[in-house]
């Protein structure tokens, strides 16, 4: 059966081009229920531009493309209520508070208001809740943004770059956020270019360049597939030896280790930004 029928999310050879430009090409993957599917891969790469066409702000020029198991064509007014969307055109009315908005986006979502106090304090917005957005700073909008997608309790959530521009505390609380909604079946479709991040929340991440998907695979698989036979050693007197694997390494390991050489000791695993380079021939 195809992977539109058993997926809540899914895309079959999807090809977009502007004008002359193919920005995605042949695009195939499925995202399962309460998982999180992600897309790293820098900037023009089609993040954005898949997310358009997820949410039927763009249409495909070939292939198919799945929601909640039926084609996205037959997708009703109430599949969509079951989504929330944070882009990086996300509206927030810059006349209205931090609150305001968020009341206003849970009136017009048919939920009531009582979790919004709980929401502002979880994202270090409480003492900030009647400030205009048009005098929010970038971080502070971000926030706001994010809660606003997730006003509703929606079962899918598409966030494009979604702790872009947030501190270090900011993004950690985002992430806690988002493991707990995964935890509870929430689907999550996420794009973004920090590789942290992609280890940290991501079961299934997709490698996207110049509009084409070069890898797909859970983060772990990634990088195992690129693993490399050797082991580091930080030594006392000789240094960082990197030995190869084998019977040799085996014996000078031991030998440093009696006679009190070693002061670390690991093997020489890939990162996800060296599985990028190894693949692409280019950095991040």
């Amino acid at each position: 059966m195809s992977a539109t029928h058993n997926a809540v999310l899914s895309m079959e050879g999807v090809c977009l081009s502007f004008g002359a430009k193919r920005v995605l090409d042949g695009l195939t993957f499925s995202v399962e229920r309460g998982t999180c599917f992600g897309f790293l891969g820098p900037s023009g790469a089609g993040k954005t531009t898949t997310i358009k066409l997820l949410t039927r702000q763009l249409t495909a020029d070939a292939g198919r493309i799945g929601l909640f198991g039926r084609p996205i064509e037959h997708a009703s007014g109430a599949d969509y209520d079951r989504i929330g969307i944070l882009s990086d055109t996300s509206s927030l009315y810059e006349r209205l508070s931090i609150e305001e908005n968020l009341r206003l986006y849970a009136h017009i979502r048919g939920r009531g208001a009582r979790d919004i106090d709980r929401l502002l304090e979880r994202m270090g917005l409480d003492r900030d809740r009647r400030t205009l957005i048009k005098n929010c700073s970038k971080g502070m909008r971000q926030r706001a943004a994010l809660l606003a997608a997730l006003i509703h309790s929606p079962e899918l959530v598409f966030l494009d770059e979604p702790t872009s521009g947030l501190d270090p505390a900011a993004r950690a609380e985002v992430h806690r956020m988002l493991a707990e909604l995964k935890r509870g079946g929430t689907t999550i479709f996420i794009t973004t270019h920090d590789m942290t991040e992609a280890e940290t929340l991501c079961d299934q991440l997709a490698i996207l360049d110049a509009g084409r998907i070069i890898a797909l695979d859970a983060p772990a698989s990634l990088t195992m597939r690129f693993a490399r036979n050797r082991i580091v050693v930080t030594t006392r007197t000789q240094g960082v030896l990197e030995l190869t694997k084998d019977a040799k390494a085996a014996n000078t390991v031991r030998d440093l280790l009696a006679a009190g050489e070693v002061i670390t000791m690991h093997s020489d695993e890939p990162d996800l930004e060296e599985v990028f380079l190894e693949l692409t021939g280019r950095e991040f």
